[in-house]
């Protein structure tokens, strides 16, 4: 799988990144162990050397996981992780409460002071068990700390070899801009995809003018367009989509109308939908990655697969002209 390079970092990555949000076992209802850690040694198999996790999947879990799968082979993985998000006390703007994954309550702030970064990343890197990270990207915009403040605790780790590329997820263009007044932002990790692509309007120009490349994290909609989801489908408890918008009765009846219209290009090529859905995400202007969740050797390499995936121009617009239909109610 040829690498590509990330902004204007000397940090190449593979196109498709492991997500490892589902590895933590966060909202997802549980992983199992050592399935996840099969499931990283696979990617190498195919090709997957980037890896994406953060200390609030599964609260520490889905780091010392990765850390756990990566001893002895540090240096064939790129290592994306982030900070921002705090739950040990209550500085910062509350984010939410959630269960951890023994049931204990727990309340998030999104919080990025100079100080907390730079405990963060040492945190981090224990539970890695690396004495670097690839990309460290601020997880959400704090309100309560001005965007130069932790830009310039990125900078200090950058030049301290902790870090090798900044990156930011779920900012704006005017928090982009911000950033970029102290550093050169490698990246900004965003939601998108086929029935979320709200990121194209103002976002994705600023980047690809900017050479700041994009992560396109839940491209399957948190499997929602790998056409298995029905409006029947068992969730297992603990996991947190049937609350959500796009998976709402009907959201899901009009999004699987417009799988059946597309799915024929896919069985053309002998691929499942959600490899012709990975391989659209990444034909689509600025995204230089899609994260893609997988709790086992299997998905791995069904992912991987998307990269045989070839879509010609046609296709794509054809794709897109059906997506111009689709007419979701997400309120």
């Amino acid at each position: 799988m040829e690498k590509r390079r990330l902004g204007k970092s000397d940090l190449l990555v593979s196109p498709i990144a492991l997500g490892a949000w589902a590895i933590g076992g966060w909202m997802w209802g549980g992983s199992d162990r050592k399935e996840s850690i099969r499931a990283i040694h696979a990617c190498l198999d195919h090709g997957i050397s980037s890896i994406d996790t953060a200390p609030i999947y599964g609260f520490g879990h889905s780091e010392k996981i990765l850390g756990e799968a990566i001893k002895g082979k540090r240096e064939k993985f790129e290592i994306l992780t982030k900070a921002g998000m705090r739950w040990e006390d209550t500085k910062g703007e509350y984010y939410f409460t959630t269960n951890d994954n023994y049931g204990h309550s727990r309340d998030v702030y999104k919080y990025s002071d100079r100080e907390s970064i730079i405990r963060e990343c040492e945190e981090s890197l224990q539970r890695l068990g690396t004495d670097y990270i690839d990309l460290y990207q601020i997880h959400w915009p704090d309100p309560t700390t001005p965007i130069e403040e932790t830009m310039e605790a990125l900078q200090l780790l950058l030049h301290q070899g902790k870090i090798r590329a900044i990156g930011v997820s779920n900012y704006s263009v005017d928090q982009m801009q911000k950033a970029n007044t102290v550093v050169e932002l490698s990246s900004n990790q965003l939601p998108y995809s086929m029935v979320r692509k709200g990121i194209e309007e103002e976002i994705v120009p600023w980047c690809v003018k900017n050479d700041c490349g994009i992560l396109a994290y839940s491209p399957l909609q948190r499997g929602l367009l790998t056409g298995k989801i029905t409006p029947d489908y068992p969730f297992p408890p603990g996991d947190s989509r049937p609350e959500m918008p796009h998976f709402k009765i009907n959201n899901l009846i009009i999004t699987n109308q417009f799988l059946e219209k597309i799915k024929p290009i896919a069985e053309k090529k002998g691929a499942t939908l959600s490899q012709l859905v990975i391989q659209w995400t990444l034909k689509q202007p600025g995204i230089t990655v899609a994260l893609v969740g997988a709790r086992n050797e299997k998905q791995v390499e069904q992912n991987a697969g998307s990269m045989l995936v070839s879509l010609s121009e046609e296709e794509v617009n054809l794709i897109n002209a059906e997506l111009e239909n689709l007419d979701l109610d997400l309120e």
